[in-house]
C-alpha cells in the first residue's frame, strides 16, 4: 500500500474499524473509506456493487458488522450470523469483481474448536465442536474464511485471513451489554469507584483465560500482513500470553483504585476455558506486539475517564 491507495475498512464503528481509520488518518492517506462513515449498507447487494464501481478500491479490511462478548452473543445469535454472513458475502464477492488488489478478512479465536491444543495453531480450525455461547458468530467467521479460500483457489483473488486475539483500547465499545470483557470491567470498576461501592460482581468463575491485543499492536500487525503475507491459510495475530479473568479484574481494580471486594457469579457462563493462540508464524515473519497488558489497560482506562 502507498499513499495513493484507495482503502475500504468494513466494520460497525467498532475498535477494529476506528483503530484502522485513525492510523490511516494520522499517516495522511487521502483515500480511505469506512462503511460506517460512508453509511454503506453492506447488507444491500446493489449498494455494495455501486460503491465498488464508483470508488475504485485497491485494498479492503473486512471486519465484523456485528460482534460482542458472551452476553451479546447469547442475546443476538440470529442477528450476528445474518449480518456477518450477508455483509461478508457481498464485500468479498464485489471486491473480487471490482479488481481489488488484496482483501484482509478478520476471523476470531472463537472460530477454533472449544477443546483443542493450547496454544491454538491455525490448523486446528474445524477439528472439533465450537463453544456454544458464540456458535452463530463463529459459524459466520468460518464461512468467511472458506469464502476467502474458495475465491483464492477458483478465481485467484488475493484474500487473506487474520485471526486476531480480542482487540481492546481507546475507542472500544464500552456499553456493558455488548462490550467485550475488558471494556465491560473498566466501566464496572469506574462506576464502582464513583459510587464508592463496597463490592463488584464479575460474570462467571473468573477461571477462564483470555488473550488480548492492544489496538495499536493490532493495527501494526494488519499493515505488516497486508504488505508481507499472501498465503491461503489463516494466520494468528496475538501477544502469545493469556490471563485469567480473575487476574484481569485484579489489574483493572489496581488501575482504577477500587478498594472493595471482588465477587464472582458462577451462575453465569464462563465460555471456553482457554483461548490462547499460537503466534509463532507471524513472529517468525518479523512482527511482535509492543504494548503490555497493564500499559494497554491503563491507556484504555484513562481514555474512558476522559
Amino acid at each position: 500500500m502507498d499513499k495513493d491507495s484507495r482503502i475500504l475498512i468494513v466494520g460497525h464503528h467498532d475498535i477494529i474499524e476506528k483503530s484502522l481509520i485513525s492510523f490511516f488518518q494520522k499517516n495522511e492517506f487521502p483515500h480511505v473509506f469506512s462503511s460506517s462513515q460512508q453509511a454503506l449498507d453492506v447488507l444491500d447487494q446493489q449498494a455494495v456493487r455501486e460503491f465498488f464501481d464508483s470508488k475504485r478500491i485497491d485494498y479492503v479490511f473486512l471486519a465484523s458488522t456485528r460482534s460482542g462478548g458472551i452476553a451479546a452473543n447469547q442475546a443476538h445469535p440470529g442477528e450476528f450470523i445474518y449480518h456477518n454472513l450477508e455483509s461478508q458475502n457481498h464485500i468479498i464477492d464485489y471486491a473480487y469483481r471490482a479488481g481489488v488488489k488484496k482483501l484482509m478478512f478478520f476471523s476470531g479465536s472463537c472460530a477454533y474448536p472449544k477443546e483443542t491444543q493450547q496454544p491454538i495453531k491455525e490448523e486446528s480450525l474445524l477439528t472439533g465442536p465450537l463453544e456454544t455461547t458464540s456458535e452463530s458468530y463463529s459459524v459466520a467467521k468460518i464461512a468467511g474464511i472458506k469464502m476467502c479460500q474458495g475465491y483464492r483457489k477458483e478465481y485467484g483473488f488475493n484474500a487473506i485471513v487474520a485471526v486476531p486475539a480480542t482487540v481492546y483500547g481507546p475507542g472500544a465499545e464500552m456499553d456493558p451489554p455488548t462490550a467485550h470483557v475488558i471494556s465491560a470491567l473498566i466501566v464496572k470498576f469506574h462506576e464502582a469507584v464513583t459510587k464508592k461501592d463496597k463490592t463488584i460482581t464479575v460474570w462467571g468463575t473468573g477461571d477462564p483465560r483470555r488473550e488480548f491485543l492492544f489496538s495499536d499492536d493490532f493495527v501494526s500487525a494488519c499493515i505488516f500482513l497486508m504488505e508481507n503475507y499472501d498465503e491461503r491459510e489463516p494466520i494468528n495475530v496475538g501477544c502469545g500470553e493469556d490471563v485469567s479473568i480473575k487476574e484481569l479484574a485484579q489489574i483493572i481494580k489496581e488501575i482504577s483504585g477500587f478498594k472493595g471486594d471482588l465477587l464472582f457469579d458462577s451462575s453465569k457462563p464462563d465460555g471456553t476455558m482457554r483461548k490462547l493462540m499460537d503466534n509463532t508464524r507471524i513472529t517468525k515473519m518479523g512482527w511482535k506486539p509492543k504494548t503490555s497488558l497493564k500499559e494497554g489497560i491503563r491507556k484504555t482506562y484513562d481514555w474512558y475517564c476522559q
